[in-house]
C-alpha cells in the first residue's frame, strides 16, 4: 500500500514540507522547491502583501503542483493570529494553517497557552490547523484534544540548526497523541532530517535549512533524500542496540561441517 501522509481531510505522498522565506532570490527558491520534491509549502501571512498582484511571492509558487498552507509567523497574540488565519483564509482559500502564537521575541518560543486557545477557536471555525508548539508532551496532548490535526513540535529554536535537541520528548509526544507529528523548527541537515523520520515521525518542515545552506537547491534534495531514507528505516523496523559485538556469520557447526582435517 502507498504510504501517504493524512492530515484532516488533506493526502500527501511527500513527507517533507518546505518554507519561502530566505532565499537569495525567487528563482532560487523555485528551484528548490522542485528538487524537495515537497508538496506542501508554507507562506507567512504577515509577510506578504496579499494585496499585490504584481511581486508578490505567491506568483512565484505553482499553486497546481503545491498546497500553500499559511502560517501566522510573527503574531504574538490570541487575536493576532486569529485575524491573520482569517485573511490567509480569504485570501487563498485553504482551511489549512500552521498556527503560531510566540511568547519570546529571542527565542521565538511559542506561547502555549496562548497557542491552545487560539487553536481551539480557529477550530470551531472549521480550520485544520497545524500548530508549532514546543517540545512538550502535556501540550501536544492539549492540543489535539481541541482538535488540532497535527502538532508541530519544534527540534530546536527556529532557524537554530540545532537539529532534535530532546528525541526523548519527541517520542513520548509520538506515544501521546493519535494525530500526525510533524517536526518543526531546527533542523540543520539531512541527517537531522533522517532522525526525525527514524523516531516515526510523520513528518518534517523546514525553511532555513534549505534557504540558508551554500547550495539550497542540493540541500533541498539532500532533505527529500533523508525523509525518505528515514522514513523507509522506520517502517523496516532497525536492529536493536547491542552492548557487545554479535557476529554477522553464526560459528556453530562450521567445524563439524567442514569435516575430518
Amino acid at each position: 500500500m502507498e504510504d501517504l501522509l493524512r492530515i484532516g481531510k488533506w493526502t500527501f505522498r511527500s513527507r517533507l514540507m518546505v518554507g519561502t522565506g530566505k532565499y537569495s532570490s525567487n528563482d532560487v527558491m523555485k528551484e528548490a522547491l522542485r528538487a524537495s520534491g515537497a508538496e506542501v509549502v508554507t507562506v507567512a501571512i504577515r509577510r506578504v502583501n496579499l494585496n499585490s498582484k504584481e511581486d508578490s511571492l505567491l506568483n512565484h509558487i505553482d499553486t497546481s503542483r503545491y498546497t500553500i498552507l499559511p502560517n501566522t509567523a510573527g503574531c504574538y497574540t490570541v487575536e493576532d493570529a486569529v485575524r491573520t488565519a482569517h485573511l490567509a483564509r480569504e485570501a487563498l482559500g485553504v482551511d489549512l494553517i500552521k498556527l503560531e502564537v510566540i511568547g519570546d521575541e529571542k527565542t521565538l518560543f511559542p506561547d502555549t497557552a496562548g497557542l491552545v486557545e487560539a487553536s481551539r477557536i480557529l477550530v470551531k471555525e472549521g480550520f485544520t490547523v497545524l500548530p508549532y508548539t514546543n517540545d512538550d508532551p502535556v501540550v501536544a496532548k492539549k492540543l489535539e484534544d481541541v482538535g488540532c490535526s497535527a502538532v508541530m513540535p519544534l527540534a530546536a529554536p527556529i532557524g537554530s540548526g540545532l537539529g532534535i535537541r530532546n528525541p526523548y520528548n519527541i517520542r513520548i509526544i509520538l506515544e501521546t497523541v493519535k494525530v500526525p507529528v510533524i517536526v518543526d523548527a531546527g533542523v540543520g541537515t539531512a541527517s537531522d532530517a533522517a532522525v526525525a523520520m527514524e523516531l516515526g515521525c510523520d513528518g518534517v518542515l523546514m525553511n532555513t535549512g534549505i534557504a540558508g545552506a551554500k547550495d539550497p537547491v542540493s540541500m533541498a534534495r539532500a532533505m527529500r533524500l533523508a525523509v525518505e531514507a528515514g522514513r523507509l528505516a522506520y517502517l523496516s523496523g532497525r536492529i536493536p542496540r547491542k552492548l557487545y559485538a554479535q557476529a554477522s556469520s553464526p560459528i556453530e557447526g562450521m567445524i563439524e561441517s567442514a569435516g575430518p582435517v
